[in-house]
């Protein structure tokens, strides 16, 4: 992108709605209730003809440093030193506040350039606030309506006036992000026997979910090596999804943190429900997906419920036993927590599971690499020889039961897909298999095949019959 604009305002004058119009989708939250930003959140925006980065930002709230507002306003602070030019979004609808005033003289102390912006500028009576923001110093307001799309052109207009159009039209670049499902190439359909080795270059997509608290801004904090995200001993801090771009021994690593997810139960609040259900489209965008587990509680009820979620939607899972500087038998408790694991997550069987220690950033290359290690196995692929043979053993050694008096015949195994592996099994009768055969199946595909803690999709298919378009005929 040729260059990186921030919105910044006091709450609820519709930066988030800005910046969802800018990028195109609703990846920010959007609620009535002030406040509901905090974290700096980036995103490709598209004006028309321009492209550029564009962060979205907290509201300004004038507190102490060490208060949850005093951090956000830090993330603000820095998204303003980061970006090369700032929108001053005021309402044009509510009018001016001492905020505004204050918000002003902090961007005219950053000394960087600065397009006023008046949002709803379309309700009745939104003149005066218009005319109100001269008094600020920064120029003309543009003004707007980012709801409903008004004056998108005239913002167009004074982005490129103010950073000059020599640099609005530098360096586009539009490139499209690659699929993230694979399925069966032509090559790999032209020589099943052929399997495609693994790119450990690609870049990878990791999400990290848990339950508020365990300490999932804090790992993505020591990773980056920065307080790029907002951190504090309150729960539920995190309420965007937020991605960000990191590099792991030469790998390009998109990491996104969440927002806490409790027991469905105890989420109420209507904010909290739209942050979940951000953390739930992360999971199914990811590719690996890291469960961060607070030692010092583990396996509560919710932890085991995020673990089945993440399994039921088919991604690459990682354990992370968070707070490990706190435990001091550890070898007691490290013997519990593998007991436990292979106990109670028996559809996850030989997940990697990983003790680490955010706040003091120990144990996180283990965990990076068990990240890899566990994506490797979720893109592997197995030749469709080796799955007949296979096939054939386990049948031999443990024929699938008759059921209704009639045997039930394995014909065919072959590999359908990767990301998980999903395998079809051409059989007479598939309705009748049960569930019991399906698991044998499955747990000797992750033994033999060296498949630990990824899911495995079994699909059944009955044989084409070549008699069976055919009448009977009349005795």
């Amino acid at each position: 992108m040729s260059f990186t604009v921030a919105i910044v305002g006091r709450p609820n004058v519709g930066k988030s709605t800005l910046f969802n119009r800018l990028v195109g989708q609703k990846l920010a939250l959007v609620d009535d209730t002030p406040g509901v930003t905090r974290d700096r959140r980036p995103g490709e925006a598209r004006l028309f003809d321009l492209r550029f980065t564009i962060i979205d930002t907290a509201g300004l709230e004038v507190a102490h440093e060490d208060t949850l507002p005093g951090r956000m306003r830090a993330q603000t602070e820095a998204a303003i030193d980061e970006a090369d030019l700032s929108l001053f979004v005021v309402d044009a609808k509510f009018g001016l506040t001492p905020d505004d005033h204050t918000m002003a003289d902090m961007l005219r102390r950053h000394g960087k350039p600065v397009v006023l912006v008046a949002n709803k500028a379309e309700a009745r009576g939104s003149d005066a606030g218009f005319y109100d923001a001269y008094t600020l110093g920064l120029g003309e307001p543009c003004p707007i309506s980012a709801e409903h799309g008004q004056g998108m052109n005239d913002l167009r207009e004074a982005i490129i006036e103010t950073i000059g159009e020599d640099r609005a039209f530098d360096d586009k670049n539009d490139e499209d992000e690659a699929r993230t499902d694979v399925l069966l190439t032509k090559e790999e359909a032209d020589n099943p026997e052929e399997v495609a080795p693994y790119d450990d270059t690609k870049p990878l997509r990791v999400a990290i979910v848990g339950r508020p608290n365990a300490g999932k801004s804090t790992l993505i904090n020591r990773y980056l090596g920065e307080e790029r995200l907002l951190t504090g001993p309150e729960a539920g801090i995190t309420r965007d999804s937020i991605s960000v771009e990191w590099e792991w021994r030469d790998r390009a690593i998109k990491l996104f943190d969440t927002a806490g997810m409790r027991r469905k139960s105890r989420v109420t609040e209507k904010l909290e429900k739209l942050s979940v259900g951000d953390a739930l489209r992360a999971i199914r965008f990811a590719e690996c997906v890291v469960i961060v587990f607070d030692a010092t509680i583990p396996f509560e009820k919710q932890d085991l419920q995020i673990v089945d979620l993440v399994i039921r939607e088919g991604r690459a899972a990682v354990l992370a036993f968070n707070k490990w500087d706190l435990i001091e038998d550890r070898q007691a408790v490290l013997a519990d927590l593998r007991e436990k694991t292979d106990r109670l997550l028996p559809q996850a069987r030989g997940i990697r599971a990983v003790p680490i220690s955010g706040e003091r950033g120990t144990g996180l290359d283990k965990l990076m690499q068990a990240i890899a290690d566990t994506d490797k196995v979720w893109n592997s692929r197995i030749a469709t020889a080796r799955l007949n043979r296979w096939l054939e053993s386990q049948t031999v050694s443990h024929p699938p039961p008759a059921v209704a008096g009639r045997r039930l015949k394995m014909k065919y195994m072959t590999q359908v897909k990767t990301r998980p592996p999903g395998f079809m099994i051409s059989c007479t009768r598939p309705d009748a298999v049960p569930e019991s055969y399906l698991r044998y199946l499955t747990n000797g595909l992750r033994n033999d095949f060296n498949l630990p803690g990824v899911p495995i999709r079994i699909h059944l298919r009955a044989g084409d019959n070549p008699f069976g378009n055919k009448r009977k005929k009349k005795r």
